[in-house]
């Protein structure tokens, strides 16, 4: 029997433990009730750790707990709840033991996508053993699987932390909502039923156009399980090409059923040898990133709602049936009610991405809630625009905007601050084109009184006009009798 102290202790730590790290009460919560558990911290090697204050004198309390269980050989034997709890200690702490070294391997798969080596793999498995407690039917009991679960748990906080930007509370929330995508609401029971599944649950995510609904389908998919092989010491494959992104507005019909499904030679023309499609190049543990869902060809929806359904499909011009065993990531700044309403979208293919639904929160909601995170939004963009770090730069970006654009709406969001921040590094200011007040088509009216346009200008902005009216670059296209790639092209110019 465990001692009332030592019980509430493990148990906070097993909250803590499966809590998800982006929803900071909860993780609080479970820290401070374990940290006022009365029980020494006399841990006897434990590493210093500095994800969070104080999370140092929890593990150093989970392994003098671990010690005692082990010397303690009046206890009577442990029951399944027991050795649960057991297991979560010492798993915890074999974490932030080993922590270091699985961010250096994550940082090594990003540098050298081949890499999947991992040699240090038996120490880590030796001292897991040492201390772990026998529980034949856990999955979380076998050393390879909890390795590859601590490996695809540091991948994923690392990306979800370095992709998503920003202290606000929509942004709080994306992060745990990504979070979540990958490894659900229950981290335990992922790491024992759900990790070799969660490629039938499609994610959808929808937001404002430029909100960084790319960056967020990257996150969730590089972040995927990856299996372990023990007896090699090598995960079965890189992770960091393991994401394929496909830009469905961009394409024709014709072109987005190949480089989803693939083709036969001649099934078109133009097709002059046989090719594998993004669907075939998934395998297992990959995921394909389909942008702009909302502007698929009905027909193709059907043929995608069978590999969701099935996981099966055809290469165009061949009979051959073929699987997809990858995760299948949309996105969309499309209102899909209204799509359905309209019978532009259907409603099968709906219910089948919508089990998962991540939404990104317009610039302006995240700078009304923090407005300090115009400075990191700033530098990120600043540094990735010029390589390294420039705070004069950011300084010079951040200033200028505060100054001139304090109220501005940012309708393009993310996506027009790097144009801000471009033109403020190249001409030292910025204009919008969209300040916000009326209607699109209203804008364009004061704005056509006001300014002196060129017809390339003229063009492109009732381009935006009608796309802001009528949805879709094919609607554009044929009231203006231009080609959709044109219309698009002068939609998303600077």
């Amino acid at each position: 029997m465990w001692e009332p102290a030592e019980r509430a202790f493990a148990e906070a730590v097993e909250g803590l433990a499966n809590a998800n790290p982006f929803r900071p009460h909860d993780v609080q919560a479970f820290e401070r009730r374990a940290r006022a558990a009365d029980l020494p911290a006399r841990g006897p090697g434990v590493p210093a750790v500095a994800d969070r204050p104080g999370i140092g004198a929890v593990v150093a309390k989970a392994e003098t707990l671990i010690t005692k269980l082990a010397d303690d050989s009046t206890r009577p034997s442990p029951g399944p709840a027991d050795r649960r709890l057991h297991g979560e200690l010492v798993r915890f702490v074999h974490y932030f033991r080993f922590r270091d070294r699985l961010q250096a391997a994550v940082d090594e798969g990003f540098a050298k996508p081949d890499t999947v080596a991992v040699p240090w793999y038996d120490e880590f498995r030796d001292t897991l053993r040492e201390q772990l407690p026998r529980h034949d039917d856990d999955p979380l009991a076998d050393p390879a699987h909890v390795f590859a679960g601590f490996f695809q748990i540091r991948r994923a906080f690392h990306l979800v932390h370095s992709q998503l930007v920003g202290t606000s509370r929509p942004m709080q929330s994306l992060r745990a909502a990504a979070w979540e995508s990958v490894f659900t609401a229950d981290l335990s029971q992922y790491g024992r039923r759900l990790f070799d599944c969660m490629q039938d649950v499609s994610t959808l995510i929808v937001g404002p156009s430029g909100t960084g609904k790319e960056l967020v389908a990257r996150a969730i998919g590089l972040s995927r399980y990856i299996p372990f092989d023990a007896r090699h010491r090598r995960f079965a494959e890189p992770f960091a090409g393991a994401f394929h992104a496909v830009n469905l507005s961009a394409l024709s019909p014709t072109l987005v059923e190949s480089e989803l499904f693939g083709h036969a030679k001649s099934a078109f023309t133009g097709a002059v040898a046989a090719r594998e499609g993004w669907l075939e190049a998934s395998r297992d543990g990959h995921a394909v990133f389909l942008d702009e869902i909302g502007e698929l060809d009905p027909a193709i929806q059907v043929k995608l709602l069978r590999v969701l359904q099935e996981r099966t499909f055809q290469r165009l011009g061949e009979t051959k049936t073929r699987r997809f065993d990858g995760k299948v990531i949309a996105a969309t700044n499309r209102d899909l009610d209204e799509e359905m309403r309209t019978g532009r979208f259907r409603e099968d293919f709906y219910y089948r991405l919508c089990s998962d639904v991540v939404r990104t929160p317009s610039l302006r909601a995240q700078l009304d809630d923090a407005p300090g995170d115009l400075d990191t939004l700033v530098e990120t963009l600043v540094t990735r625009q010029v390589g390294q770090p420039a705070p004069e730069l950011v300084d010079r970006v951040t200033t200028f905007v505060r100054r001139e654009l304090p109220d501005h709406a940012w309708p393009g969001n993310v996506r027009e601050l790097e144009q801000c921040v471009r033109s403020v590094l190249v001409h030292g200011r910025y204009e919008p084109t969209i300040r916000g007040g009326g209607t699109t088509r209203e804008r364009f009216a004061k704005r056509v009184g006001r300014d002196t346009l060129t017809a390339d200008e003229l063009l492109t902005a009732y381009c935006r006009v009608l796309y802001d009216e009528i949805g879709t670059y094919v609607g554009v296209a044929k009231v203006l009798d231009l080609d959709r790639r044109t219309v698009q092209r002068r939609v998303e110019s600077d």
